[in-house]
């Protein structure tokens, strides 16, 4: 009788598993966990119901999956991925598609870097329910769909290496396999704004190179390490579905060496033909946790925590499960470092904190910023390409722009950052702004700033110099000095567009009919949302601005009203100061 019930409980489970079942929207509050018996004692039965759907089907797709003809056992025993992978040669590196599996050790590891030693399961679903797949809705067809509060950090990163292929190198991603070299070309999708119009394989090879990229960025430029499921690739069209739709599940390092397999490549020909083969698997519910896994494995598990300055911290913050800053550096320069600066900040003694050692293909803006608990460093913010990836207190999503002058430099533009450079180089305080006198005069004669002797000495005169007080002076300082005297005032005014992808689908709790929500059953859906803002950056102070403003006579000078605001232009206005942004519709979001 009980074998009876089983079989029906599985057929039902693989019934439900070959329909398409939204996940459940973000949560913004942890679900409480106080005991087996009081987690689902006070559920809905709406989600009982989608909770028993879920854990049918997942038992379904294991069951599948483990039902599957064995390997043959002559299988490699698992290379320790806390030292250096030894990797077979070239010609038999795509191997059998099998992979390897991680030891306990490695496992216990892995799990716990990411989640720590004590993760709730509210966190581990929303880990474990988002796929990294594009949005259906023409609009916003460029963009990666994100379901669940946590993997943002991983969808975004990952968004901005995509919109870079889609945007600058529309060549190379119409061809079979990647080259090394860079060229742009004009692109003939998004020439006219005309997102929708490109191709599903375009997409498709953007992500698959994206990912690819930022692998072998994560491996040093030499190998990269692609983890997926056991015998994923004997898998069916209608048995990958059923991995896609229903996941698989894991709650401990045990489930996570059960069903983990990874490949170690070192040509980027290989790594892109075996991810472009099992894309599907990064499309399920397991696909933004295996890409992490796979950046984390592609860097090797002890150089992640020599990265980091405080090991002892789970990658997957709690209690929110929002994805940590080490996570996004990672995806970003490939160093699982926690801090935006530039280099580091040495402390003496040994104690330093670890910033962004090289520039970088795509950059990193935060409203954090804007509220001065951080500095991000001219690495992160003046990227390769215009593309950045945007923080909130909350949420990652991502800003662009289709013509890359505008992070072009003019003439005050450049010898700002030149002087600026040589400040922050010589700045010990974490971001604070000022620097000691004796490093003052390095910055002067590096810069050929040549100040005259009473401003010389009136700078010095505390002991320190603030940042603020030394533009100041430059910018009343002739140019045949090292200054950027302009008495007319238009010097550096600039006008462009930036795109913002906002990727969050999610519940719209306060309901207000937002323009991008739609509604299913009775609970309005926000959709993902593509926004085209106009940035003005007016010119810089002139010395007779300052002095007004710095009276308080005249404040609309230096912090002029902007035609709308939001706080997505604070973020911005950490790229460009005193810009001025305006869009078509309801105020972007980055939460």
């Amino acid at each position: 009788m009980a074998d009876h019930q089983d079989d029906e409980d599985l057929e039902l489970a693989l019934k439900m598993s070959m329909q398409y079942n939204p996940p459940e929207p973000k949560r913004s509050k942890p679900i409480e966990e106080t005991g087996s018996e009081s987690q689902f004692g006070g559920e809905s039965p709406e989600a009982k119901t989608r909770r028993l759907q879920r854990e049918l089907m997942a038992a379904a797709a294991e069951k599948r999956i483990m039902s599957l003809p064995k390997s043959p056992p002559a299988q490699p025993k698992p290379r320790a991925l806390a030292l250096p992978i030894t990797v077979a040669n070239s010609s038999n590196e795509m191997g059998s598609g099998v992979g390897l599996e991680l030891s306990p050790e490695e496992s216990n590891q892995l799990f716990t870097m990411v989640f720590g030693n004590e993760v709730s399961k509210s966190v581990l679903a929303q880990w474990t329910n988002q796929g990294i797949r594009f949005s259906p809705d023409p609009e916003t067809t460029i963009g990666l769909v994100q379901h669940e509060g946590g993997p943002c950090g991983v969808l975004a990163a990952l968004q901005a290496f995509v919109l870079k292929y889609l945007i600058y190198f529309p060549d190379d991603i119409g061809k079979g396999s990647p080259s090394l070299g860079v060229r742009i070309s004009k692109n003939p999708y998004v020439a006219s704004d005309s997102f929708s119009s490109i191709p599903e394989e375009a997409k498709t090879r953007a992500l698959v190179r994206s990912m690819c990229e930022i692998l072998f960025m994560c491996g040093n430029n030499n190998r990269a390490v692609v983890a997926s499921f056991p015998n994923y690739e004997d898998l069916n069209t209608n048995q990958k579905d059923e991995v896609m739709a229903a996941g698989l599940p894991i709650e401990t390092a045990s489930d996570l060496q059960k069903i983990l397999r990874f490949e170690t490549f070192t040509t980027q020909s290989s790594a892109f033909d075996k991810i472009e083969g099992t894309i599907t698997a990064f499309q399920s519910r397991m696909g933004a946790l295996l890409f992490l896994i796979s950046a984390l494995l592609s860097r090797g598990l002890d150089t992640v925590q020599n990265d980091r300055d405080d090991p002892n911290l789970p990658l997957v913050t709690a209690p929110f499960g929002h994805a940590s800053q080490e996570i996004v550096n990672l995806l970003l320069c490939g160093e699982a470092v926690p801090n935006v600066f530039d280099g580091r900040i040495d402390f003496g003694d040994g104690l330093f904190l670890k910033g962004i050692s090289k520039n970088v293909e795509v950059g990193f803006l935060t409203l954090l910023e804007s509220l001065n608990f951080c500095k991000v460093g001219h690495n992160l913010k003046s990227p390769k390409w215009p593309i950045w990836v945007l923080g909130s207190e909350s949420h990652y999503t991502v800003l662009f722009a289709l013509d890359p002058s505008v992070q072009e430099e003019n003439e005050l533009e450049l010898r700002e950052s030149q002087i600026r450079r040589a400040f922050d180089a010589r700045d010990q305080s974490g971001g604070g702004g000022f620097i000691s006198v004796e490093a003052f005069h390095q910055v002067v004669q590096e810069t050929n700033i040549r100040l005259p002797t009473e401003k010389m000495t009136e700078i010095c005169a505390m002991g320190f110099i603030v940042w603020s007080e030394l533009w100041k002076l430059i910018l009343e300082l002739d140019r045949n000095l090292g200054g950027i005297k302009d008495s007319s005032g238009m010097m550096g005014t600039k006008m462009f567009d930036v795109y913002h992808f906002n990727g969050i689908a999610k519940s719209d709790i306060n309901g207000g009919g937002q323009a991008m929500a739609v509604e299913v059953g009775t609970v309005p859906m926000q959709r993902p949302r593509l926004t085209k803002l106009t940035v003005s950056v007016p010119p810089k102070w002139t010395p007779e601005e300052y002095m007004t403003s710095s009276s308080g006579k005249d404040s609309e000078v230096t912090q002029p009203k902007p035609a709308q605001h939001a706080p997505l232009v604070d973020c911005i206005r950490t790229r460009w100061s005193r810009a001025t942004c305006s869009w078509a519709g309801d105020p972007p979001s980055i939460v």
